[in-house]
């Protein structure tokens, strides 16, 4: 039950907050860990082949793609004695750029059309996604699937048109519009994997 249901009657912050937990607890115990196990081994072929991956997502997705590009980039840099890190770049980040493209051809088109400059052979992409419903990220997915690249997704709701696009996933089953727990989560699995390559690559 989503969380704004089962906490709709109470009045004090303290409870709300158990509820809250409670609902993450309960999300976690059904997610599959095996799928990110199949995204580790994406992270690992592009690491072994020196290859991009791309980045990117509307809102929270957003700002979880930037946090990403820093923690399994940078920071993993920082705290291994690896000699070649991951090479990660976020599409949100240049707002000139997007907001050039948004404006002259369209939003849909936002990361598409930062994809068409930059995507190489080998490079995958790895989208952040509530809903997996959003027109700028599945044109963005589609193109990629028909340059022969993988498309990698964290997603949240019931997967949406985008889990059925994407090489791989790790599918956080939420009802519709629970931001918030995806949101929690989607970021958990990015720390998962930077403090796992930490280790792996210690």
């Amino acid at each position: 039950m989503s969380i704004l249901k089962k906490t709709k009657q109470i009045k004090d912050i303290t409870s709300f907050s158990k509820k809250y937990f409670a609902r993450i607890n309960e999300i976690i115990s059904n997610i599959n860990f095996k799928e990110i196990k199949k995204i580790e081994n994406e992270f690992m072929d592009l690491h072994k082949k020196n290859s991009t991956l791309f980045v990117f997502g509307n809102g929270g997705g957003a700002a979880t793609a930037m946090t990403m590009a820093n923690d399994l980039g940078f920071d993993i840099q920082k705290k291994t004695k690896i000699k070649q890190t991951f090479k990660i770049i976020s599409l949100n980040d240049n707002s000139s750029v997007v907001t050039a493209i948004a404006n002259d051809v369209g939003y849909e088109e936002i990361f598409l059309n930062q994809l068409k400059i930059h995507f190489k052979k080998n490079d995958k992409i790895l989208i952040f996604s509530a809903s997996g419903n959003s027109e700028n990220l599945i044109r963005a997915a589609k193109w990629v699937r028909k340059k022969g690249g993988k498309v990698i997704s964290i997603l949240g709701f019931d997967g949406g048109r985008l889990k059925k696009i994407s090489n791989c996933y790790c599918h956080i089953k939420t009802e519709k519009g629970e931001y918030g727990p995806v949101e929690d989560l989607q970021l958990m699995v990015n720390h998962i994997l930077a403090h796992w390559f930490q280790v792996k690559f210690k």
